[in-house]
């Protein structure tokens, strides 16, 4: 039986038309916020820099003081503390998100100095190969196997780091410790099985104390340095928001886009550092380091393809 030609449209509209507007308002925000959270990230080492004269150890411990005080109000604006106090109450949990926390403010103190010493260019390098670790840490901690095509693009970054250290004179500790602690970071991270926000307070309060000790040592030693500069106080008081709020917009993002397209955003922060080293900071790009750099995206555009073409045979599945 159908309908008549004039009643179709009122019929249709509200069952079909409706949940794909919402369906695509979702996608669309789900990009916008993807791309705020990843170039966020990216410039992060512009405030660095801007701050360097108060030492790496001390940036790092006021971002810790001054993100868990943001978190706290936005857990006690959304109701969140429950989750945080059902995590204090499991020893198990405590301990991952413990060890997580170590390995967070580590690659936060390994960033932070890298930017200071001038070495922006190699830490890119470390985002880039992120996820070639991942792999990596998922065929030996998870005993995970890879397809041929997620061989080649290992293989290729293998050559990559290795040109990297022939360019650098060395081996390159600060791209593979990023790489490696926030590797593992997200492994024990997965464990304590907490949102965003939750978790990222979790982990900060649990470093607040060492982190509020070093300060305030430090200002009764050296007397208040950087903070007596309201300029250099505010901007350190940013590192807090700097730190958060990119982190949200990010699980605002996975909750409405597929990993996959997710995956593709996350070269973006470690391009804009690429860009901010070679032309603000003035650090030199010689030939095997470019080599290097060009090997990386050949490989990630292969690890991209593979995930693109395993999720299309999914989807037909």
């Amino acid at each position: 039986m159908s309908l008549p030609e004039s009643a179709a449209p009122e019929a249709i509209a509200p069952a079909d038309v409706a949940p794909a507007r919402h369906v695509s308002n979702d996608g669309r925000n789900g990009v916008l916020a993807a791309l705020a959270a990843y170039t966020l990230w990216g410039f992060l080492p512009l405030l660095f820099r801007a701050i360097e004269g108060a030492g790496s150890v001390m940036i790092v411990a006021e971002r810790i003081v001054w993100s868990l005080l943001l978190l706290a109000g936005i857990l006690a604006f959304s109701g969140g503390f429950a989750e945080v106090r059902a995590l204090f109450a499991d020893r198990r949990r405590v301990l991952m998100t413990l060890l997580s926390a170590v390995l967070l403010a580590g690659n936060w103190l390994l960033y932070v100095w890298a930017v200071e010493s001038g070495q922006v260019l190699e830490a890119s390098f470390g985002y880039f190969i992120n996820p070639l670790v991942n792999i990596v840490m998922g065929m030996v901690l998870l005993g995970e196997r890879q397809n041929r095509l997620q061989t080649v693009s290992i293989v290729i970054a293998v050559i990559a780091i290795a040109i990297q250290a022939i360019g650098l004179g060395n081996i390159p500790f600060i791209a593979l410790g990023l790489a490696l602690s926030f590797g593992f970071y997200g492994y024990f991270r997965k464990t304590a099985q907490l949102g965003p926000a939750s978790g990222l307070f979790a982990e900060t309060a649990m470093l607040v104390p060492v982190a509020l000790i070093y300060v305030i040592y430090n200002i009764m030693t050296w007397g208040p340095g950087i903070h007596a500069d309201p300029f250099s106080f505010t901007l350190m008081v940013l590192t807090g928001p700097a730190t958060t709020i990119p982190l949200l917009l990010f699980a605002f993002a996975v909750r409405r886009l597929r990993l996959t397209t997710i995956g593709m955003f996350q070269y973006i922060a470690p391009s804009i550092q690429f860009l901010l080293a070679i032309t603000l900071f003035g650090e030199h790009l010689n030939g095997l380091r470019l080599l290097s750099f060009g090997l990386i995206w050949i490989s990630l555009l292969v690890f991209s393809y593979d995930s693109f073409r395993r999720r299309g045979r999914a989807a037909m599945a």
